[in-house]
């Protein structure tokens, strides 16, 4: 089988040290936190940054600080930072950060409910994402939260507003709003895709209890993974992960058992497609 991309979400925007007492929120957490995840067989770090309070931040400093700190100390683990911000963020604030040419960033495709809130993306913002995609040269991870977004994406293509390639879609399934991380939800993403982009490549991030049997699906469909506490802060029902580490290694050991190996840095570039 292809070789298995484990991505980790290491922070987020809404988790809280609350809910995760071992949530990283400083740039020395963030960084120690996704050289551990490196060296337990992830490859992608999803960056949101927070300040010291804890408070959600775009701060290009704070963004700088960390990238900077990654890249020195796990130099091959692949830096994605969230375009996506906290809910509600001001959309020059969330574009922002790509000046900073990181190796990824994502590129969410639509609106929809977001619990309570809605996480807004109007077609001219996604435009105007896209298009900064190209000029800063940065490799967009596509946010699909339902099938209709797959759709609009395969129109940018055409249209060559998007122009990466193989493009790699991430399906985030269970956010209360969006399409749940149900297995038959999961199979028709991925064959929708196909149908529609069939170079592109995918990875899903299950949302809370829809962790772990979406990664289980995607390593037997021969997709990537996403783990780590801003999706799920929890290794059992009722029991919390001990750190994200801990998140990235069973993944690791189930992919493994199941006879499927972890990319190796360069396996993981090569299939996303990164200079």
């Amino acid at each position: 089988m292809n070789p298995l991309i484990i991505t980790t979400a290491i922070t987020g925007a809404e988790t809280t040290r609350k809910q995760q007492p071992a949530l990283p929120i400083t740039p020395d957490e963030q960084v120690q936190e996704a050289k551990r995840c490196f060296q337990a067989g992830s490859r992608v770090l999803h960056l949101h940054i927070r300040e010291d309070d804890g408070k959600p931040s775009q701060r290009l400093e704070r963004f700088q600080e960390v990238i900077k700190e990654v890249r020195k100390e796990v130099p091959e683990m692949i830096i994605q930072i969230s375009t996506g911000g906290a809910v509600g963020a001001p959309f020059e604030e969330r574009i922002a950060p790509l000046k900073l040419k990181p190796d990824m960033a994502t590129l969410n495709a639509g609106t929809l409910n977001f619990g309570e809130e809605v996480f807004y993306n109007a077609p001219q913002d996604i435009v105007h994402l896209a298009e900064s995609f190209k000029k800063y040269h940065v490799v967009p991870e596509v946010e699909v939260y339902e099938s209709g977004m797959i759709d609009y994406v395969a129109k940018l293509v055409k249209k060559e507003i998007i122009v990466h390639t193989p493009l790699h879609f991430q399906f985030v399934l269970g956010v209360p709003g969006g399409m749940s991380g149900k297995p038959k939800n999961l199979l028709y993403m991925a064959e929708h895709l196909k149908e529609e982009i069939p170079s592109a490549t995918w990875g899903v991030a299950g949302i809370g209890k829809w962790q772990l049997a979406c990664g289980i699906m995607a390593i037997v469909m021969g997709g990537h993974v996403r783990t780590g506490f801003e999706d799920n802060v929890y290794y059992h029902k009722g029991v919390l992960a001990k750190s994200n580490e801990q998140l990235v290694a069973r993944i690791k050991r189930i992919s493994e058992e199941l006879g499927r190996p972890i990319a190796t840095p360069k396996q993981a570039r090569e299939i996303l497609a990164i200079d």
